[in-house]
């Protein structure tokens, strides 16, 4: 069969976006670490499907990671949803509403890209999921590395870290050894953040079931929010990634919700025999 598919990108990280109402998730999705592989498949860090909607949503989004598991949500991943979308003619009107597995979240066009209601940030410990009495300040010891983190949900776990300077054998060695730690019970993704000023951060992140990427939307909101709990700096950041910025806004309370407003690009269109 050949599989028809658009090759995407939100600053660096890449996807395969499938139309899931054309070809089927329950087929598909078991190749997904094939068709990732950057050498004998297409390439990628997860394969995107585009899916019918619910009564509260207009489209839902899933996404297969490369080594084959399910993230809730993903941030770059759904500013390319709505990039397909909008390539394709389907994005009508001011704002979508898109169900996934951390919510139903609204997409609006902006002159920088995409901003994305991220919805509000899950800070209790035992729903982020972190086996610790408080998600601020928790203790994290592996081999090379002993540091606090801030645990932060954004329907996906993150552990976030504030270093002085970012270094290869935090992100590559601690940081694959933090994602399986016993300390959170679903893995997690793995922030280290250098604060440059009260509006602007750098990060480099190890995500779950990908390792290093040169980007992750919900890793840049996990990383201000834990910023502004910590008192690090202001409400409206810009965070700095490898693969480009994206912007990240919330107002310190946990009942509002984060905003993420970025770029995505379509890089190319094509079918691979499956």
């Amino acid at each position: 069969m050949a599989l028809s598919f658009t090759k995407m990108t939100a600053i660096g990280n890449d996807f395969i976006v499938v139309d899931g109402r054309v070809f089927d998730f329950d087929s598909i999705s078991p190749i997904a670490e094939k068709l990732c592989d950057r050498r004998f498949g297409i390439g990628g860090d997860g394969v995107i499907f585009i899916l019918p909607g619910t009564d509260s949503a207009d489209f839902t989004m899933r996404i297969i990671n490369s080594d084959g598991s399910e993230p809730e949500m993903c941030g770059n991943g759904i500013r390319c949803f709505a990039r397909w979308l909008d390539d394709c003619g389907e994005f009508l009107g001011e704002s979508i509403a898109v169900a996934t597995g951390a919510g139903v979240l609204t997409i609006s066009r902006d002159h920088r890209g995409y901003r994305v209601n991220m919805g509000k940030p899950i800070l209790d410990p035992a729903l982020i999921p972190v086996t610790a009495e408080q998600s601020l300040a928790v203790a994290v010891s592996v081999p090379g590395f002993d540091a606090e983190c801030t645990a932060v949900s954004m329907g996906n776990p993150h552990a976030v870290f504030f270093v002085d300077q970012i270094s290869d054998e935090q992100v590559t060695v601690a940081g694959p050894l933090i994602e399986k730690n016993g300390l959170f019970p679903r893995k997690t993704n793995v922030e280290f953040i250098r604060v440059i000023n009260d509006s602007e951060v750098e990060m480099r992140v190890w995500e779950r079931g990908c390792g290093e990427t040169l980007a992750c939307g919900t890793g840049a909101c996990a990383a201000v929010v834990a910023g502004i709990r910590n008192n690090r700096h202001g409400c409206d950041v810009t965070v700095h990634l490898r693969g480009g910025d994206l912007q990240i806004s919330w107002d310190g309370s946990p009942q509002s919700p984060v905003f993420m407003t970025g770029p995505a690009h379509t890089v190319f269109a094509g079918t691979i025999e499956i």
